[in-house]
């Protein structure tokens, strides 16, 4: 495992102020929300695929504002079947159970048979309805195991990737991508600690693709999605994050 499994701070954090732009729609069963650019184009796009908080969460959606700001199309699908975990959801909560479904009122699991469906429409739906002929996807926490998995233009699915503080990525997974990876990663991060972010530079490297893994001081796991604006640590390092995955989107959907 490349970093390890989802715990409480994957789901505690600062809520942001803002009004989205985007809108609210469904991509088959799949509710997502989508931004356009200025332009209204939507041949380079983005898939944003979340962490554990969901697609209605207004910190990702000002994110997915910021990217159609820079002239992106972007998709965030909801990967949780209407079952995201709220922020800082009080009282006890066990991950796990939430990982197998035990609080959906279907009994629908979060794990990769449920998950992978779900990307796996929304990038043939922006492939084909929406005309995308480029797709770069971002991974918040949860998200970025299905960035890995996905990663993979041999099979027209996405073009190049990027991590912000990773979890439950396998060894497997970041072993088996066939594109460019981008990593934002915390200092203090108990989920992706040094042992692990060590291991992933190794195994990109062995990879032979571009890479490239950036340490922001100060910070812990969450930070690039809902670190706390009023800290300037803290704001400097979420804004420097975003600023990466831009140049990383720009150098490889862009040219």
């Amino acid at each position: 495992m490349t970093s390890l499994p989802s715990a409480s701070c994957c789901y505690k954090g600062v809520k942001h102020e803002g009004v989205a732009k985007g809108s609210l729609s469904k991509i088959g069963d799949v509710e997502v929300y989508t931004v356009y650019p200025d332009d209204q184009s939507t041949k380079k796009a983005i898939l944003i695929l979340t962490d554990i908080i969901g697609h209605k969460f207004i910190n990702v959606q000002l994110i997915a504002d910021q990217f159609a700001a820079n002239g992106y199309f972007v998709v965030i699908p909801d990967l949780f079947a209407g079952d995201p975990v709220p922020l800082n959801k009080p009282g006890s909560f066990d991950m796990q159970k939430w990982r197998q479904g035990e609080y959906h009122p279907q009994g629908i699991a979060h794990l990769p048979p449920n998950v992978d469906p779900i990307v796996e429409s929304c990038i043939k739906e922006m492939r084909g309805t929406y005309g995308c002929e480029k797709i770069g996807s971002v991974g918040y926490c949860f998200g970025a195991k299905y960035v890995a998995r996905f990663l993979r233009p041999d099979l027209q699915q996405i073009d190049v990737g990027f991590f912000a503080h990773p979890s439950h990525v396998s060894e497997e997974e970041l072993r088996s991508i066939k594109a460019p990876l981008g990593i934002a990663a915390a200092e203090t991060d108990k989920i992706f600690p040094p042992e692990k972010r060590h291991e992933s530079e190794v195994i990109l490297k062995e990879s032979g693709l571009p890479y490239q893994i950036n340490l922001y001081s100060g910070v812990s796991h969450g930070f690039a999605v809902r670190g706390d604006p009023n800290n300037r640590i803290v704001q400097y390092a979420k804004e420097t994050a975003f600023l990466q995955v831009i140049q990383w989107f720009n150098e490889y959907i862009k040219v």
